[in-house]
C-alpha cells in the first residue's frame, strides 16, 4: 500500500468516526447519551399520554374538538421541549432526528438511540393512557387513519407537507446566528398547533411517526400506517436541507471565504 493510500485511509477513518458519533460512546459521553435517551423517552411519552388523551370521546355527545386536540398537541409539545432541551435537543420525533442527523447537525448513533427511546416513549405514553382509561370509551386511543375519502398518497402528501412546515420552523428558531433559542418551543409548539387545527380531518395530523406508532401498537390499528413515517420524514428532511443550504445565516468569515 502507498503512502498516499494509508494517508487517505488514515484522514477518512476520523471523519467516519466522527459521523457515526464512535466518540460519544466514551465514559462521559455514554452519560449524556443515556440522560439523552431517558429525556427522549419521557419526552415522547407525555406527548403522547396528553396529546392523545385529547382525542377520547366520553360519549357520543361528548366528544373532543379540533381546537381542543391542536391545543394538546401543540401545547404538550411546547412544555416537553422547554424541560428537556437543554438535554436532548427535545426532538421527541423521529422526523426531527432523522432530519438532524442528515444535515449532520447529530451524529448517525446518537439518532438511532433518540429514534428507539421516541418509539418506546409513544408506546409507553400510550400504554398508560389505556390503563387509565375504562374499558367502554377510548376507542382507538387518537390512533392516526387517513380520512376514508383519501386516497393513501393523498395522505402522505398531507403529512409530508406537516413535516415540512415542522422541521422549516425547528431549523429556523434553532438556527445558532439568530440566537431565537430561547423561543424555540413557543415556535415549535405553534406549528404543531397549526398543523393540527388543519390537517385533523385530513390524516389526524401525525406530524410524528412516534406518536403514529404508539397509537397504533396499543390499539392494534395499522391500516396505511406507512402514511405517517414516509410523509413527515420526507417533508421534514426536504426542509432541513434547504434550510441548510439556502436560508441559514453564515457567519462573516464564510461570507469572505465564499468570495472570489
Amino acid at each position: 500500500m502507498t503512502a498516499s493510500a494509508d494517508l487517505r485511509r488514515s484522514t477518512k477513518m476520523p471523519v467516519l468516526k466522527e459521523c457515526l458519533g464512535l466518540g460519544e460512546f466514551t465514559r462521559k459521553g455514554y452519560s449524556k447519551l443515556l440522560k439523552a435517551f431517558i429525556a427522549e423517552f419521557l419526552g415522547t411519552m407525555f406527548l403522547n399520554f396528553f396529546g392523545c388523551a385529547s382525542t377520547i370521546a366520553w360519549s357520543e355527545d361528548n366528544g373532543p374538538s379540533v381546537v381542543q386536540i391542536a391545543f394538546a398537541f401543540g401545547l404538550a409539545a411546547a412544555g416537553v421541549i422547554q424541560a428537556i432541551g437543554h438535554v436532548s435537543g427535545g426532538h421527541i420525533n423521529p422526523a426531527v432526528t432523522i432530519s438532524m442527523m442528515l444535515t449532520s447537525n447529530i451524529t448517525v448513533l446518537r439518532a438511532l438511540l433518540y429514534v428507539i427511546a421516541q418509539c418506546l416513549g409513544a408506546i409507553a405514553g400510550s400504554g398508560i393512557l389505556r390503563a387509565l382509561t375504562p374499558e367502554n370509551v377510548g376507542g382507538n386511543l387518537g390512533t392516526t387513519i387517513p380520512e376514508s375519502r383519501l386516497a393513501p398518497v393523498q395522505a402522505a402528501g398531507m403529512e409530508f407537507f406537516l413535516g415540512f412546515i415542522l422541521l422549516l420552523v425547528v431549523f429556523g428558531v434553532c438556527d445558532p446566528l439568530r440566537n431565537l433559542s430561547h423561543n424555540a418551543p413557543i415556535a415549535i409548539g405553534f406549528a404543531i398547533l397549526v398543523g393540527h387545527l388543519a390537517a385533523v380531518p385530513f390524516t389526524g395530523s401525525s406530524m410524528n411517526p412516534a406518536r403514529s406508532l404508539g397509537s397504533a401498537v396499543i390499539s392494534g390499528v395499522w391500516d396505511n400506517h406507512w402514511v405517517y413515517w414516509l410523509g413527515p420524514i420526507l417533508g421534514g428532511t426536504v426542509a432541513g436541507l434547504i434550510y441548510k443550504h439556502f436560508f441559514a445565516l453564515r457567519s462573516p468569515s464564510e461570507d469572505l471565504k465564499s468570495l472570489p
